[in-house]
């Protein structure tokens, strides 16, 4: 009886090889979950503290870091998809982004000590709080280089070696590590933020360093179809790339569309997510038992989570998404009217974390499934630059409102309207899917 194998390209993997791919991958996906989980919320916390305002705090946390990503982004996914090495088309990259990352957070986490520094230099003229918080934001926006950069081959790096039909249960495993990640993090950790930064930025950025060394050198790339020979006087030029980046990948209606749908289906928990933290302080709620709901909510995610990705796989990720994105419409809208105290608020934390990490877990292999699979990192940047607008003008904006307002229970009815706009998108897009072969035979239309 002969073994069952799995194929991605030129790679094949038995079982065992599968659930090693699987392990590196999901430990690498650990540590890039309590990165992607901590850090922005300990520099959010960190950026109040030093004097910061709402939508400065929104700037410096996801406007800037998205200009950076407008340009950066695009350009690492280009090269990444034509790149021929004998160590892969991702792993180079990869492996030059990990020390970039680790440096952003040994900045923020030692930066009383080098604000002190610098003041030592300029014999004291310099405002101790303007120094700290500026020089904070700069460590910020370096090490969000490395992120971005990062983020871009990541994510490609995964589906050039996982085969398709396991991506479902793949990002399964992947959201209840990540998940888990949270949870050790907010359930123990989270108190922690405001007095021991230091050792959270040192921690997670040793961490950070030993998994994707690990992963550069031990995950194994296959190789790819030979690029396709061009003119000698446009192989090298700049603007031949630009040309053909915006015309392969904002030509097409088609693909326009379905960028909208995967950037509200990524962007629709953002207001949430980024400033719920302010309304448990509004309600008197102390950090720890913040970070104690989220790690509830988390571990109730975890159980729920390689259920949903076999059931993505079964249903399609897009038929699960537009039903559960629906349901929490709903669940967000009712939720605004009632929050008034601590009770009612765990209650909507809870509900908005367990379905929105729902969807996010049925949705997350729709890029792989979608997106052609040759140019999936520059298809993937393409989409990515829709979203520099929301997070370039709508968040300093929401930021704006909340300042002005001060009234935080208004993110649920945000969170309830945008996902009853990614539900409108996703009806819209879901004949133009069945056009180019559906559930069963979908596949990318290629632009030339």
């Amino acid at each position: 009886m002969s073994k069952k194998v799995w194929n991605k390209g030129t790679l094949i993997y038995t079982g065992s090889s599968i659930v090693i791919l699987f392990l590196l991958l999901l430990f690498g996906d650990f540590v890039w979950s309590i990165r992607e989980r901590s850090v922005g919320m300990i520099a959010r916390i960190l950026l109040k503290q030093f004097g910061a305002t709402d939508a400065l705090n929104g700037l410096i946390i996801s406007s800037i870091p998205s200009v950076i990503g407008m340009f950066l982004g695009p350009v690492i996914a280009y090269h990444s998809d034509r790149t021929r090495s004998r160590y892969g088309r991702r792993i180079p990259y990869l492996f030059i982004t990990t020390p970039i990352v680790f440096v952003g957070l040994l900045g923020m986490g030692f930066i009383q000590e080098l604000a002190s520094g610098v003041q030592f230099v300029f014999n004291g003229i310099l405002h101790r709080e303007t120094v700290v918080l500026w020089m904070f934001a700069g460590f910020w926006i370096f090490f969000e280089f490395g992120v971005i950069a990062g983020n871009a081959v990541f994510t490609a790096l995964i589906n050039d070696v996982v085969p398709q039909e396991l991506l479902g249960r793949f990002y399964g495993l992947f959201r209840i590590i990540g998940l888990l990640a949270g949870s050790v993090f907010h359930y123990w950790f989270f108190g922690f933020i405001e007095n021991h930064y230091m050792l959270l930025f040192l921690g997670i950025g040793v961490l950070y360093v030993i998994s994707f060394s690990i992963i550069c050198f031990k995950v194994k790339e296959g190789n790819y179809e030979p690029l396709p020979k061009l003119p000698d006087d446009t192989r090298h030029s700049a603007g031949s790339a630009v040309a053909t980046y915006f015309r392969e990948c904002f030509s097409s209606p088609y693909y326009l569309l379905l960028f909208a749908v995967l950037l509200m289906i990524g962007n629709t928990f953002m207001p949430i997510n980024l400033y719920c933290v302010f309304l448990a302080k509004q309600l008197n709620i102390s950090m720890d038992s913040y970070g104690k709901l989220i790690a509830y909510s988390y571990l109730i995610s975890i159980c729920l989570s390689f259920p949903l990705g076999i059931l993505a796989d079964h249903f399609h990720p897009l038929r699960c998404g537009i039903v559960s994105m629906g349901s929490y419409a709903l669940c967000m809208g009712i939720s605004g009217f009632l929050i008034n105290g601590e009770s009612s608020f765990g209650v909507a934390v809870i509900t908005h974390t367990v379905i929105s990490g729902s969807i996010l877990t049925i949705t997350a292999s729709l890029p792989m499934r979608l997106l052609p699979q040759m140019k999936f990192a520059q298809y993937s940047s393409a989409c990515g630059l829709f979203g520099v607008l929301i997070n370039l003008l709508g968040i300093p904006a929401l930021g704006h409102v909340l300042d002005v307002c001060g009234n935080y229970r208004l993110l649920f009815f945000f969170n309830a309207g945008l996902a009853f706009l990614t539900v409108i998108l996703m009806l819209i897009y879901y004949p133009f899917f069945l056009k180019h072969g559906g559930i069963k035979s979908y596949c990318a239309p290629e632009i030339v």
